[in-house]
């Protein structure tokens, strides 16, 4: 049986086998065009066709253009066999992950209950990035299981005219399918009230709003910034999913890509954004069945190294679970971390020893993190902790006197915040010094 990735790379090669039609003037003329931010959908389009209608009037004989024909709706649907892969995943692991883990990644209890069987996945392609009643989602991409597959569903409009058509349709599937809950990538903030605003545009009831939803891109950065530069889906199918995924479009490129269809009719201009946007759908479950994997010990040993771990100790410190981050954090310290990262999981598990007045634990962890050779404000933020607990817990002012003087030395180079505070701090440990020999004399 195929691979997904074969299936992809096939269409890929046969859309990279035609033609494609690219007019350099389209492109500068629907940069300037974009330029126009009062500028209706419907104006860009017919300000396009004005400036790049090629006509020759010194040529009668000619005829005028013609675009090709459109269909007004399309629906596109492509069912994967859950025993196949994408990148190192198989696509029936979505349907392991449980209800909790869930929760945790989408902060919502609401999740506890569900699994991904029910789950919608959502991803447009849209005339603008920026948002507004003026942008229309010309693709809606959608990912959902049923009957022992993973379906990759997308409605594209072929013609503005029929976006009411569109939103209908897709209102009827929604409500026909049933889903329990809504998973994106960036959606809370993009696709999500984009849709719903074309549906309320249309008068048409959004019910996708009174469902769950995972927006994976905020726990994609607990669980991988601090481990790669860039958390853009795409960049994460390659390095955290290992899909064989290539830059197949721009975002950018999108929009004008389309309003060159409205133009031409010329179908070749939609086939890759097609191909990318079933891309993002799939990555979009291969990243969060990974990013599953880290909180399940059967699975983290494969899947899982510290980085990852320390990323899911931010994911419970977000959600209040203190106890189970600390548990994550203890973990990647025993995988092993760089220093810098170190520092910051020691600093995190202290906080939580100081919290519960535990502290022989956090003593000993704040003087294992002033022996770094790492310089940090998590190194400062050590001696700091450790001069306050001499001093007010101890009364041990000699001994943390020396500690806020290491700590000014060190703040000097790079913190003007802690050298100001080692500094007042010094100055009255030297007071309290003076006081208590004052008082054996």
């Amino acid at each position: 049986m195929a691979d997904i990735k074969d299936k992809l790379e096939r269409l890929k090669k046969e859309r990279e086998a035609r033609t494609r039609s690219k007019s350099q003037l389209v492109k500068d003329t629907w940069k300037e065009i974009q330029k126009a931010e009062d500028l209706s959908v419907k104006d860009k389009l017919e300000h396009l066709i004005s400036l790049t209608r090629q006509e020759k009037p010194s040529e009668p004989k000619t005829p005028p253009f013609e675009p090709l024909k459109r269909e007004p709706l399309q629906f596109f649907e492509n069912p994967y066999p859950l025993d196949v892969k994408y990148g190192k995943v198989t696509i029936s692991s979505g349907l392991e992950i449980k209800g909790n883990i869930l929760t945790c990644l989408s902060k919502e209890s609401a999740f506890e209950n569900l699994d991904l069987s029910t789950a919608l996945f959502i991803d447009l392609e849209t005339t603008g990035l920026s948002g507004g009643t003026g942008v229309v989602a010309f693709l809606v991409g959608l990912g959902f299981y049923r009957d022992d597959k993973f379906y990759v569903a997308q409605f594209f409009l072929g013609e503005l005219a029929e976006e009411e058509r569109m939103i209908q349709e897709l209102g009827q599937f929604f409500s026909q399918m049933n889903f329990q809950s809504v998973v994106t990538f960036n959606g809370k903030c993009f696709d999500m009230p984009l849709l719903e605003t074309r549906f309320i545009l249309h008068k048409q009831p959004f019910i996708l709003n009174e469902l769950p939803h995972l927006d994976f891109l905020f726990p994609a950065r607990s669980l991988w910034k601090h481990k790669y530069e860039s958390c853009r889906l795409y960049h994460l199918a390659r390095e955290v999913v290992e899909a064989d995924r290539s830059e197949d479009i721009p975002s950018a490129e999108i929009p004008w890509r389309y309003f060159e269809y409205l133009n031409t009719g010329n179908f070749e201009l939609i086939e890759p954004i097609l191909y990318h946007n079933q891309e993002d759908i799939l990555s979009l479950l291969g990243v969060i069945i990974v990013g599953s994997f880290i909180f399940s010990e059967e699975k983290e040993k494969k899947f899982t190294d510290a980085m990852a771990l320390y990323g899911a100790g931010r994911v419970m410190e977000n959600i209040g679970e203190a106890e189970k981050s600390v548990h994550f954090f203890n973990r990647d310290l025993e995988r092993g971390l760089s220093d810098e990262l170190s520092l910051a999981a020691k600093k995190k598990i202290s906080y939580y020893f100081k919290k519960n007045q535990e502290w022989k634990s956090a003593v000993s962890l704040w003087k294992e993190m002033t022996s770094s050779n790492t310089q940090s404000k998590d190194l400062l933020l050590s001696f700091r902790e450790l001069a306050m607990y001499l001093e007010h817990k101890e009364k041990k002012y000699e001994e943390a006197r020396k500690i806020a003087e290491e700590g000014y030395v060190l703040s000097l180079d790079f913190s003007s915040y802690y050298e100001k505070d080692f500094t007042h701090r010094r100055e009255r440990l030297k007071r309290k010094i003076q006081r208590q020999k004052e008082k054996k004399t």
